[in-house]
């Protein structure tokens, strides 16, 4: 009997992934459970575990093939165990990538020019994912002249990051003008339709249409060279399409949390014995939070195109450090939670990540994200907003400070246990009106400490 290991759906938006390392070999005894490979994708990174026990009997995705969900990844034969092992066979290769006809050589990336217009190719249109799309867009990548090896010819992630490789190795083997002149190091951003002024004789002025694209740093002695690693890649892609599609506005509430620091003290110890872990203050802010959501369902938002999705279920972001990069987890439903399941859910969530075993479903579906980025030299701060949500909260250091109370209609300075709240809103959705009173009514909230524990 035969089995087959295929692509799981490992979140709901995720479809493809890809087979980052095999863990196993033709021939390789298998239990049931045993990892088998290491998957790649745009969410998460995850091993992928043997249906059965068995001999393994094919390796039919190579390492580095990006396939969609329910491809077949490799056969196990779970027949006589005692059966001899089955002849290695080598991992299936992808597809060369097809030979363009007389492929112009490369430019540099800060002189590449949109592709003229033309007539449309005859055959079939090609197909994007997602993700796909959104590096194009982002980086100005006319899809027709990247190569494609994905399955059935698709363009897949690898290929745009080797495109804009060769597109930089173009850069750097750039021959200097023949005149003698030094070609200007800064290249001068252009706008289609703009108007242009006349370059210097002793600057390379960049092609009609050009997009600009900075300078590349060439590493020099003593400089410390560190790789992105898929998270960190992931992270700066997403934080610049956020920042380049949302106009952020930050807005700060200061928070007196005197009340809460002491509610807080007085069930920790209880808290500790009972739970097994420390009792925070986040876990207050995420209530806090979510109360005020419910008030101002507004801030519980996506954008779609050119509407605006108002959520009804209140899944909320909490923003944690893992070993390779910031993750945020999201506590779905809620608002359905107590204080205390709050807290249980942030240490399930918090462990999870420790433990390497958190999934794309665990990262998947937040309305609204909230960050504690820690307690030290962190007054206050402005996150960027977790698309497609349209804000986020960002707690500060709390710290004691004297500050200026009514005293029986007298003023008075009193120390104050003290916290900066600063929430970033979208202003395509959120204007300042609703974003202050969010802001203002979360802030309240805490003040008051109105909590069960």
């Amino acid at each position: 009997m035969s089995l087959e290991v295929t692509m799981p759906q490992m979140g709901e938006s995720v479809v493809e992934g890809t087979v980052t390392k095999w863990l196993v070999k033709v021939g390789d005894r298998v239990a049931e459970d045993q990892p088998l490979c290491e998957i790649s994708t745009d969410k998460v990174d995850t091993e992928i575990p043997s249906p059965g026990a068995g001999i393994i009997a094919q390796l039919i995705a190579a390492e580095g093939q990006t396939l969609p969900v329910g491809a077949a990844l490799a056969t196990i034969d779970s027949g006589n165990a005692d059966s001899a092992a089955p002849k290695a066979t080598p991992a299936r290769p992808p597809s060369p990538p097809p030979t363009p006809a007389a492929a112009p050589p490369p430019r540099p990336m800060h002189l590449v020019a949109p592709r003229p217009l033309a007539a449309a190719p005859v055959g079939p249109p090609r197909r994007y994912s997602p993700v796909v799309l959104r590096m194009a867009e982002e980086r100005g990548i006319d899809l027709n002249l990247v190569p494609a090896t994905g399955l059935g010819g698709r363009v897949s992630k690898r290929d745009i990051e080797h495109y804009l490789e060769t597109l930089q190795t173009g850069a750097a083997a750039a021959p200097q003008p023949e005149n003698g002149t030094v070609a200007s190091t800064l290249p001068t951003p252009v706008r289609d339709g703009a108007s242009r002024q006349a370059a210097p004789a002793a600057v390379a002025a960049p092609a009609a249409g050009a997009i600009f694209r900075p300078p590349v740093y060439q590493p020099r002695e003593g400089d410390a060279v560190e790789p992105f690693s898929r998270r960190r890649k992931l992270i700066a892609e997403h934080m610049v399409y956020s920042k380049t599609h949302s106009p952020h506005v930050g807005t700060v509430a200061e928070v007196d949390l005197t009340r809460l620091s002491a509610l807080r003290e007085a069930h920790k110890k209880a808290f500790q014995t009972r739970e097994g872990f420390a009792l925070t203050l986040l876990p207050f802010a995420a209530m806090a939070t979510i109360r005020a959501l419910k008030e101002f369902p507004r801030m519980n938002a996506a954008v779609a195109g050119d509407s605006v999705v108002i959520r009804r279920a209140i899944n909320l972001g909490v923003a944690m450090d893992a070993e390779d990069g910031l993750v945020v987890p999201v506590i779905k439903a809620a608002d359905t939670f107590t204080v205390v399941g709050l807290a249980r859910e942030i240490e399930r969530l918090r462990r999870k990540v420790q433990e390497r075993s958190i999934t794309a479903d665990d990262l998947a579906g937040g309305s609204f994200t909230l960050s504690n980025p820690g307690r030290e030299g962190n007054l206050y701060g402005f996150a960027i907003i977790n698309q497609p949500q349209v804000g986020i909260l960002r707690m500060g250091e709390v710290k004691k400070r004297p500050i200026v109370v009514d005293l029986d209609g007298a003023d008075a300075i009193a120390i104050r246990t003290m916290m900066y709240l600063a929430l970033s809103y979208d202003h395509r959705v959120v204007d300042g009106v609703l974003g202050n009173r969010f802001l203002f009514r979360t802030a309240r909230l805490l003040e008051e400490a109105a909590f069960e524990l």
